[in-house]
Protein backbone atom coordinates (compact mmCIF):
# COMPACT_ATOMS: atom_id res chain seq x y z
CA UNK A 1 0.00 0.00 0.00
CA UNK A 2 1.40 3.36 -1.04
CA UNK A 3 1.84 5.98 1.66
CA UNK A 4 -0.08 9.02 0.53
CA UNK A 5 -2.03 12.03 1.76
CA UNK A 6 -4.16 14.83 0.41
CA UNK A 7 -4.38 18.06 2.38
CA UNK A 8 -6.23 21.28 1.67
CA UNK A 9 -5.74 24.62 3.42
CA UNK A 10 -7.97 27.64 2.91
CA UNK A 11 -7.52 31.02 4.55
CA UNK A 12 -8.46 34.60 3.71
CA UNK A 13 -5.03 34.88 2.05
CA UNK A 14 -4.53 31.58 0.22
CA UNK A 15 -6.14 28.39 -1.01
CA UNK A 16 -3.82 25.39 -1.22
CA UNK A 17 -4.39 21.79 -2.33
CA UNK A 18 -1.61 19.18 -2.14
CA UNK A 19 -1.54 15.47 -2.87
CA UNK A 20 1.64 13.59 -1.98
CA UNK A 21 2.59 9.96 -2.59
CA UNK A 22 5.81 9.11 -0.76
CA UNK A 23 6.25 5.81 -2.59
CA UNK A 24 5.95 7.47 -5.97
CA UNK A 25 7.89 7.64 -9.22
CA UNK A 26 8.68 11.34 -9.41
CA UNK A 27 5.54 12.50 -11.22
CA UNK A 28 5.10 16.19 -10.42
CA UNK A 29 2.42 18.77 -11.27
CA UNK A 30 2.85 22.13 -9.57
CA UNK A 31 1.07 25.45 -10.02
CA UNK A 32 1.59 28.18 -7.42
CA UNK A 33 1.89 31.14 -9.83
CA UNK A 34 5.36 31.71 -8.35
CA UNK A 35 7.63 30.42 -11.08
CA UNK A 36 10.73 29.88 -8.95
CA UNK A 37 8.79 28.10 -6.20
CA UNK A 38 7.24 25.79 -8.80
CA UNK A 39 10.72 24.99 -10.09
CA UNK A 40 12.04 24.18 -6.60
CA UNK A 41 9.08 21.97 -5.66
CA UNK A 42 9.55 20.08 -8.91
CA UNK A 43 13.25 19.60 -8.12
CA UNK A 44 12.54 18.42 -4.57
CA UNK A 45 9.85 15.91 -5.57
CA UNK A 46 11.73 14.61 -8.61
CA UNK A 47 14.90 13.94 -6.64
CA UNK A 48 12.88 12.56 -3.72
CA UNK A 49 11.01 10.30 -6.17
CA UNK A 50 7.70 11.50 -4.72
CA UNK A 51 4.49 11.96 -6.68
CA UNK A 52 3.37 15.50 -5.97
CA UNK A 53 0.41 17.61 -7.05
CA UNK A 54 0.26 21.21 -5.85
CA UNK A 55 -2.34 23.84 -6.67
CA UNK A 56 -2.11 27.21 -4.95
CA UNK A 57 -3.92 30.51 -5.25
CA UNK A 58 -3.38 33.56 -3.10
CA UNK A 59 -2.77 37.25 -2.63
CA UNK A 60 0.21 37.58 -4.96
CA UNK A 61 -0.76 41.19 -5.51
CA UNK A 62 0.73 41.68 -2.01
CA UNK A 63 3.87 39.57 -2.45
CA UNK A 64 4.96 35.92 -2.53
CA UNK A 65 5.10 35.46 1.24
CA UNK A 66 1.65 34.06 2.08
CA UNK A 67 1.52 31.58 -0.80
CA UNK A 68 5.06 30.33 -0.13
CA UNK A 69 4.43 29.96 3.59
CA UNK A 70 1.09 28.20 3.20
CA UNK A 71 2.41 25.83 0.54
CA UNK A 72 5.21 24.88 2.97
CA UNK A 73 2.73 24.37 5.81
CA UNK A 74 0.38 22.26 3.70
CA UNK A 75 3.21 20.20 2.22
CA UNK A 76 4.52 19.51 5.72
CA UNK A 77 1.08 18.41 6.88
CA UNK A 78 0.79 16.09 3.88
CA UNK A 79 4.22 14.59 4.55
CA UNK A 80 3.44 14.00 8.23
CA UNK A 81 0.05 12.49 7.41
CA UNK A 82 1.46 10.19 4.72
CA UNK A 83 4.12 8.87 7.11
CA UNK A 84 1.37 7.90 9.57
CA UNK A 85 2.94 6.20 12.64
CA UNK A 86 6.38 5.98 10.92
CA UNK A 87 6.73 2.26 11.54
CA UNK A 88 9.69 0.65 9.80
CA UNK A 89 11.24 3.82 8.37
CA UNK A 90 14.92 4.65 8.39
CA UNK A 91 14.05 7.98 10.07
CA UNK A 92 17.44 9.76 9.75
CA UNK A 93 19.27 10.62 6.54
CA UNK A 94 21.37 13.26 4.82
CA UNK A 95 22.36 14.32 1.32
CA UNK A 96 25.09 16.36 -0.34
CA UNK A 97 24.16 17.83 -3.71
CA UNK A 98 26.43 19.84 -6.02
CA UNK A 99 25.12 22.03 -8.83
CA UNK A 100 27.89 23.61 -10.84
CA UNK A 101 29.38 26.27 -8.52
CA UNK A 102 27.02 25.45 -5.64
CA UNK A 103 27.11 22.77 -2.96
CA UNK A 104 24.28 22.12 -0.49
CA UNK A 105 23.92 19.81 2.50
CA UNK A 106 20.70 18.68 4.19
CA UNK A 107 20.26 16.31 7.14
CA UNK A 108 16.81 15.29 8.36
CA UNK A 109 15.38 13.41 11.31
CA UNK A 110 11.72 12.41 11.09
CA UNK A 111 11.66 12.70 14.84
CA UNK A 112 8.30 14.27 15.59
CA UNK A 113 10.21 17.27 16.98
CA UNK A 114 10.19 20.37 14.76
CA UNK A 115 13.52 22.15 14.46
CA UNK A 116 15.36 23.98 11.69
CA UNK A 117 18.96 25.13 11.39
CA UNK A 118 19.81 26.97 8.17
CA UNK A 119 22.93 28.67 6.86
CA UNK A 120 23.32 30.48 3.55
CA UNK A 121 24.85 33.54 1.97
CA UNK A 122 22.83 35.28 -0.72
CA UNK A 123 24.05 37.47 -3.57
CA UNK A 124 20.74 39.10 -4.51
CA UNK A 125 17.44 39.90 -2.74
CA UNK A 126 15.19 38.03 -5.19
CA UNK A 127 14.99 34.75 -7.11
CA UNK A 128 13.19 34.11 -10.37
CA UNK A 129 11.63 36.38 -12.93
CA UNK A 130 9.95 39.67 -12.08
CA UNK A 131 7.38 38.74 -14.72
CA UNK A 132 6.22 35.68 -12.72
CA UNK A 133 6.09 36.86 -9.09
CA UNK A 134 9.70 36.96 -7.86
CA UNK A 135 10.56 35.12 -4.65
CA UNK A 136 12.64 36.89 -1.98
CA UNK A 137 15.70 34.91 -0.92
CA UNK A 138 14.57 35.45 2.68
CA UNK A 139 11.63 33.12 2.01
CA UNK A 140 13.90 30.09 1.51
CA UNK A 141 14.62 29.81 5.22
CA UNK A 142 10.98 30.61 6.03
CA UNK A 143 9.83 27.81 3.70
CA UNK A 144 12.12 25.30 5.43
CA UNK A 145 11.01 26.36 8.91
CA UNK A 146 7.31 26.26 8.01
CA UNK A 147 7.69 22.86 6.36
CA UNK A 148 9.68 21.39 9.27
CA UNK A 149 7.20 22.67 11.83
CA UNK A 150 4.10 21.22 10.15
CA UNK A 151 5.88 18.00 9.10
CA UNK A 152 7.17 17.68 12.69
CA UNK A 153 10.72 16.95 11.59
CA UNK A 154 14.24 18.23 12.23
CA UNK A 155 16.11 19.84 9.34
CA UNK A 156 19.72 20.98 9.29
CA UNK A 157 20.50 22.67 5.99
CA UNK A 158 23.48 24.58 4.71
CA UNK A 159 24.49 26.05 1.39
CA UNK A 160 28.19 25.44 1.70
CA UNK A 161 29.36 27.40 -1.33
CA UNK A 162 28.12 29.00 -4.51
CA UNK A 163 28.20 32.12 -6.66
CA UNK A 164 24.73 31.87 -8.18
CA UNK A 165 21.64 32.01 -5.93
CA UNK A 166 19.56 29.94 -8.36
CA UNK A 167 22.14 27.14 -8.30
CA UNK A 168 22.44 27.36 -4.52
CA UNK A 169 18.71 27.03 -3.87
CA UNK A 170 18.21 24.33 -6.48
CA UNK A 171 21.01 22.26 -4.93
CA UNK A 172 19.34 22.81 -1.54
CA UNK A 173 15.91 21.59 -2.66
CA UNK A 174 17.39 18.60 -4.46
CA UNK A 175 19.29 17.71 -1.28
CA UNK A 176 16.10 18.10 0.75
CA UNK A 177 14.25 15.75 -1.58
CA UNK A 178 17.00 13.14 -1.48
CA UNK A 179 17.34 13.29 2.31
CA UNK A 180 13.56 12.98 2.79
CA UNK A 181 13.48 10.06 0.36
CA UNK A 182 16.18 8.16 2.25
CA UNK A 183 14.74 8.94 5.70
CA UNK A 184 11.20 7.92 4.76
CA UNK A 185 12.19 4.62 3.11
CA UNK A 186 11.27 1.39 4.84
CA UNK A 187 14.35 -0.17 6.41
CA UNK A 188 14.73 -3.80 5.29
CA UNK A 189 16.95 -4.52 8.32
CA UNK A 190 14.25 -3.90 10.90
CA UNK A 191 10.82 -5.24 11.76
CA UNK A 192 8.25 -3.31 9.66
CA UNK A 193 6.10 -2.94 12.79
CA UNK A 194 8.93 -1.31 14.76
CA UNK A 195 8.94 2.42 15.38
CA UNK A 196 12.58 3.59 15.09
CA UNK A 197 12.91 5.15 18.53
CA UNK A 198 14.01 3.94 21.96
CA UNK A 199 10.89 5.70 23.25
CA UNK A 200 8.67 3.48 21.09
CA UNK A 201 6.93 6.48 19.57
CA UNK A 202 7.74 9.33 17.16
Amino acid sequence: MRRMAKVERKTKETEISIQLIIDGTGNVTVSTKIGFLDHMLEAMASHGVFDLEVTARGDLHVDAHHVTEDVAITLGQAFNKALDDKKGIRRIAHAWVPMDDALAFVAVDLSGRPFTSFKATWHAPYLGSFHSNPMPTSLIEHFLRSFATSARITIHAEIVTGNDDHHQVEALFKALGRALDQASRLDPKQNPETIPSTKGVL
